[in-house]
C-alpha cells in the first residue's frame, strides 16, 4: 500500500506538502496537481482515521439551521458546503425548527462525534453554547447572535429595514406597516427597528399598530397581513422582514385584489416563489452564499489555531427599488 512518502517522492515534493494538499491547505497549483497525479497513479488514499487522531477532531463540521425549507438557509448551506469542501471538510446538516431543545441535542452530538466545529444559526438569542465553549470546540454563529463570545457573521440588519422602508416612502406610499419575526430573534428586532426609525422620522402616524409579529414562515406572513388590512386605518404598503413572510403577505394581498403597485410591498431577502414580476416589489437582496463561505473561513481559522478575540463580520444587503411603484397613482 502506498504511503504519503511514496506520493511525495513521485511528485518531487516533501511529505509536508502532500499533507497540506490533502488537508485542504494552501499549496501552489503546480505542486497540488503533481501531488494529486502522483496519488492517483499510486492509488493512494489518505488515512483519515490517523489524521483525526493527530488533530483530535474529525474532518466534519456541523451546520445547524432553524428551517431547512427556507430558501435563505438553503443558499446559506450551499455557501457553507462550497467553502468547507475546498478546505478539506465535509458538512453534516442539522435542522432545529427554532427549537432550543433540538439545538442543544445537535450541539451535544457535535461534541460526542468529535466534529471539528460548528456553524450555527441560533434558535434564539438565549441559545446555550456552553458545551461548545467549555470543550474549546470552535463555533461560528451566523445571522443571529448569542450572549457567548464567539465569532459571528451577520447581515447589516437595521439599515436593511430602514432602506426598504425609505424606498417605499420615496415611491409615494404614506402608511407603511411591518411584519417582523419573533422578538426572541435579534435579526427580527433589528430589521423592525430600522423600519420604526424610518416611520418615526418620515411618517405622520403612530407606528405601534402597524407592527405585527409573526413566525418567520408563510402562514405567519398571511395572518399578519390579514390583521393589518383589517385595521380601521389600513396601511397602503408593508415591509416583510424575511422572504417567507413576504410570500404570505403577497398571497393575502392577491386574494383581496391589492397587488403591487396598488399596494406597496418591500421584502428583506429574495422572494423564493411568486407569480409577480420582481420589478413590482422593493427588495433588499441578502449575500446569503457569502454568509456561508465567510462563516466557514472563520471556523477553519479557529480549527487551525487562531487565538485572536472573537470577531464579527457584517455584510450589507443591496436594495432594489420597485421599478413600477411610481405608477400606482395612475392605476
Amino acid at each position: 500500500m502506498a504511503t504519503i512518502y511514496d506520493v511525495a517522492a513521485l511528485a518531487g515534493v516533501s511529505p509536508a506538502t502532500v499533507s497540506r494538499v490533502f488537508n485542504g491547505r494552501t499549496v501552489s497549483d503546480d505542486r497540488a496537481q503533481r501531488v494529486r497525479d502522483a496519488a492517483a497513479s499510486l492509488s493512494f488514499t489518505p488515512n483519515r482515521t490517523a489524521r483525526t487522531l493527530r488533530r483530535q477532531s474529525s474532518e466534519v463540521i456541523a451546520l445547524i439551521i432553524p428551517d431547512i425549507q427556507n430558501p435563505f438557509f438553503t443558499a446559506l448551506a450551499r455557501g457553507v458546503e462550497d467553502r468547507a469542501q475546498s478546505s478539506g471538510y465535509s458538512v453534516v446538516l442539522c435542522n432545529t425548527d427554532d427549537d432550543p431543545v433540538k439545538e442543544a441535542r445537535y450541539l451535544q452530538i457535535a461534541i460526542s462525534e468529535n466534529m471539528a466545529g460548528v456553524v450555527l444559526v441560533p434558535a434564539s438569542d438565549s441559545s446555550d453554547l456552553s458545551i461548545m465553549v467549555g470543550q474549546g470546540r470552535p463555533v461560528v454563529t451566523v445571522d443571529r447572535t448569542t450572549a457567548f463570545d464567539v465569532d459571528h457573521v451577520m447581515i447589516d440588519n437595521r439599515p436593511a429595514g430602514a432602506s426598504v422602508t425609505g424606498s417605499l416612502f420615496d415611491a409615494g406610499y404614506t402608511r407603511i406597516a411591518c411584519i417582523a419575526g419573533p422578538e426572541s430573534v435579534v435579526t427580527a428586532i433589528e430589521r423592525a427597528g430600522g423600519w420604526r426609525e424610518t416611520v418615526e422620522s418620515r411618517g405622520a402616524y403612530d407606528a405601534d399598530p402597524y407592527l405585527k409579529i409573526a413566525n418567520h414562515r408563510v402562514d405567519g406572513g398571511r395572518a399578519a397581513m390579514a390583521e393589518l388590512l383589517d385595521l380601521p386605518d389600513a396601511p397602503d404598503a408593508v415591509v416583510a422582514t424575511n422572504n417567507l413572510m413576504g410570500v404570505g403577505a403577497l398571497q393575502v394581498l392577491n386574494e383581496r385584489g391589492l397587488t403591487p403597485p396598488a399596494f406597496g410591498v418591500g421584502v428583506i431577502g429574495g422572494l423564493p416563489f411568486t407569480t409577480l414580476s420582481p420589478g413590482l416589489i422593493t427588495l433588499v437582496h441578502l449575500p446569503t452564499h457569502d454568509l456561508g463561505t465567510t462563516a466557514v473561513s472563520m471556523l477553519v481559522s479557529r480549527i487551525d489555531g487562531a487565538t485572536e478575540p472573537a470577531r464579527t463580520v457584517v455584510l450589507p444587503g443591496v436594495l432594489t427599488a420597485a421599478t413600477t411603484a411610481a405608477t400606482r397613482d395612475a392605476d
